[in-house]
């Protein structure tokens, strides 16, 4: 008789670790390289550059960490579905808030060093990605928790939230690459600390989106 043949079935559990590890990681090498090669953040202050350094924060730590965790949350909180929805949702709007923040801060430091607005890819993708994530979050907050549509529909628009989602956290992701290409080359950084941990930062971006993305697609663990 022929042996029984096994799968062997990851779940999305070890993969969210991984994710959280990459988070702290990242969160880390971020806060290293602003407060200790970029002298620090500030909201006022007559270093512009202390200004602009909220932006890497805010989108990196406050944009694309939060927005991985609302997406895993469906795996990793326990609780009701409609608990999971609700941390979901307050997730993605804490990362939001901070987008919209992000960019603000972006525009502001322009102004004040009189650089022009929206001439690069960067630019382009960062703006484009907070109009859809919003748009997202609108769309998702009126069709799936108030007032809701009809279950059937609601079965239909899932698969489309899936994949607008996981597009536009790519885009986020492709955004802060870019983002990071484009202040390695402002700064003029040569080989040494601090480009290491600009180049691991970016390194480690990518490797939370594969986390992230495989999370979704791996069964949920108990």
């Amino acid at each position: 008789m022929a042996a029984k043949g096994s799968s062997f079935q990851i779940t999305a559990t070890p993969v969210t670790l991984f994710a959280h590890l990459l988070l702290i990681a990242v969160t880390t090498l971020v806060l290293v390289w602003l407060l200790h090669f970029q002298g620090g953040l500030a909201f006022k202050s007559g270093d512009n550059d202390k200004i602009f350094n909220l932006h890497p924060f805010l989108m990196i730590v406050g944009f694309i960490m939060i927005a991985g965790e609302a997406i895993m949350s469906y795996k990793t909180v326990p609780g009701t579905k409609r608990t999971q929805k609700l941390v979901h949702l307050i997730l993605h709007f804490i990362a939001l808030g901070a987008g919209i923040f992000g960019v603000y801060i972006a525009f502001r430091y322009h102004d004040k060093e009189s650089i022009p607005d929206m001439y690069t890819l960067h630019s382009w993708l960062g703006l484009s990605t907070i109009c859809l994530f919003g748009l997202q979050w609108v769309f998702a907050f009126f069709s799936f928790w108030f007032p809701g549509a009809e279950m059937p529909t609601r079965g239909r628009l899932m698969p489309w939230h899936w994949f607008a989602g996981m597009v536009i956290f790519l885009m986020a992701i492709l955004t802060a690459e870019t983002g990071l290409v484009q202040r390695f080359k402002d700064l003029e950084l040569k080989p040494g600390q601090e480009a290491l941990i600009v180049n691991f930062t970016g390194l480690l971006i990518l490797l939370f989106a594969i986390a992230v993305s495989l999370s979704v697609i791996l069964p949920r663990g108990y």
